[in-house]
């Protein structure tokens, strides 16, 4: 079994992770961040990229070349109820250098910050190498283990952060406890084709049991399909062709579409959950991202959340990590810090769970806009409040002094 030494030891090489490994490593602090898989190519992550991640590009100097990557701006959020569309946020007022959400491939913003990380010296990326436990050492965490093509290594470092995601193998092996707040509802996901003449803008589709997202990729839709939480088996013995004639229903616009969806194996299910830890740190460890807190998919704001708390821990550790003076206390910090965010979060997003998604999965009858959706048609400017809380969150993190560049 080989041994690595670094300062820290990020396992994740999502968001969060790269995130907070480009940051560490450009303010001169050696990070090994662990990808277990040989690329960043999955389908239906979360793709959106909200002001705020952008505010921070520009922050970096790096905005101008990120936004030279594939991409779509949307400046607008509308559902529509039926045939009723209904404008919900107004993004181009925020006071940032990118007024918008764009939509990028996960993988191509991976791709770009592991890119900028291989340019730094302290900076290193093992591809193919799954974190699987824990070191301790003198009562607290000294490391890592994980698995390689070539076989167990060990990687001894001051710190280790648990980015690995909701299923974080870190956080089951250190024994956090877990808060479940629950979530009524599944989402399937799938693309469809999309055409010159179909609406550019991303919506949402609204009727009663059943709703959907269309986002706009350029030459296809990715579709969002809610469900009731557990009632796929249904959906499935009810057969693949009703499936696809309860979405053509839902959706006309792609209606002589929904035939490119061959099987159901061109569906991928994504089993939504709402928790987060009671505690994000033991004694050299701390969890972020959704190995601290997963979100549901209402508002698209998972990936902020994981790269506001990359960036609040960076600032937060960045000087303790380089002087070699780590303490509890500052891992304490980051989630005294992120934890009011991330509660505020998912209070908002399980109020809209209980107040519109359960009634529309399990009611009956038409369909009409609610009557707080109803205010920001006829009053534009309180379209900047979901605009907000979308696009920037409750408390958005800036690049702190600790995080110049240094070699």
């Amino acid at each position: 079994m080989g041994t690595i030494t670094t300062t820290c030891c990020i396992a994740g090489g999502g968001p969060a992770g790269m995130m907070l490994g480009f940051l560490l490593a450009r303010a001169g602090i050696d990070v090994t961040v662990l990808e277990k898989h040989d690329d960043f190519l999955r389908d239906f992550r979360g793709d959106t990229i909200h002001p705020s991640t952008m505010q921070l590009m520009e922050e970096l100097g790096l905005l101008e070349d990120f936004l030279k990557l594939p991409h779509t701006k949307e400046r607008h959020i509308v559902a529509r109820f039926g045939s009723e569309g209904v404008p919900i946020a107004d993004f181009t007022h925020l006071p940032v250098a990118a007024p918008y959400i764009a939509f990028m491939p996960q993988w191509d913003f991976l791709d770009f910050l592991a890119d900028r990380g291989r340019e730094l010296p302290h900076f290193k990326l093992l591809m193919r190498t799954r974190a699987s436990g824990l070191v301790r050492e003198g009562g607290r965490i000294a490391g890592t283990t994980a698995e390689t093509e070539d076989g167990p290594i060990t990687i001894r470092a001051d710190l280790v952060v648990a980015a690995d995601g909701r299923h974080s193998d870190l956080r089951q092996a250190g024994g956090f406890t877990v808060d479940e707040i629950g979530a009524p509802m599944d989402v399937l996901w799938f693309r469809l084709s999309r055409r010159e003449s179909d609406a550019a803008q991303t919506f949402g589709q609204v009727a009663r049991g059943r709703f959907a997202v269309m986002l706009n990729r350029g030459d296809y839709w990715q579709c969002a399909y809610v469900i009731p939480k557990g009632t796929l088996e249904t959906l499935r013995t009810a057969g693949l062709d009703a499936f696809k004639a309860s979405l053509a229903e839902l959706l006309p616009i792609v209606a002589d579409r929904a035939g490119e969806l061959a099987s159901w194996d061109d569906l991928k299910l994504l089993s939504v959950a709402v928790d987060r830890l009671e505690r994000w740190w033991q004694p050299g460890i701390l969890c972020i991202g959704d190995a601290a807190h997963a979100m549901s998919p209402i508002g698209g704001v998972g990936v902020n959340l994981a790269i506001q708390d990359a960036v609040a821990a960076a600032n937060r550790l960045a000087a303790p990590l380089r002087e070699k003076r780590l303490r509890d206390d500052d891992l304490a910090a980051v989630q005294e810090r992120r934890m009011f965010p991330t509660k505020a979060t998912q209070a908002l997003q399980v109020a809209i769970q209980n107040r519109v998604i359960t009634p529309l999965l399990t009611g009956s009858g038409p369909v009409k806009p609610p009557f707080v959706l109803k205010l920001l048609q006829w009053l534009p400017v309180l379209r900047r409040i979901p605009a907000r809380l979308v696009g920037m969150g409750f408390r958005p993190e800036h690049i702190g002094p600790e995080l110049a560049p240094r070699r």
